[in-house]
């Protein structure tokens, strides 16, 4: 998991490609962990054509639907858009932990702990076997 913050008034799409740069997956079995994931899933705000640009460049499938003043695609994968909603859901859970709802700390790196803490918490939780 890769956490990277953003100014509070802007939009994650400018901070995309590092996201992409940082976040790695595991392989099963052995070997490097995987950099380039099949496909990105991302709602209507992604919908740009710098991202799709982008995620084409690295061979990356765009499961993005087009806003309604675009032509719709027709290749648009609705099965794989709804896998999203585990994204969703985890930061729902982020955001039980009043700390990380509501901003206390001013400082980012403040902050940055306190989601990883949390992101650490849910872990473990996990792997626990709890639902």
């Amino acid at each position: 998991m890769v956490l990277l913050l953003t100014g509070g008034e802007r939009h994650e799409q400018p901070v995309l490609p590092d996201l992409m740069e940082h976040g790695a997956v595991k392989r099963e079995g052995r070997g490097r962990p995987r950099v380039r994931p099949d496909a990105v899933a991302g709602d209507k705000g992604y919908s740009s054509p710098t991202v799709r640009r982008y995620l084409k460049e690295r061979r990356i499938e765009a499961v993005i639907p087009t806003k309604a003043d675009d032509a719709p695609d027709p290749n648009f994968d609705r099965a794989a858009y709804r896998e999203r909603n585990v994204v969703e859901r985890l930061i729902n859970r982020l955001k039980q932990w009043r700390r990380v709802a509501t901003r206390y700390e001013k400082r980012a790196a403040n902050y940055r702990a306190m989601l990883t803490i949390a992101a650490i918490l849910l872990w473990l939780d996990a792997s626990a076997g709890s639902p």
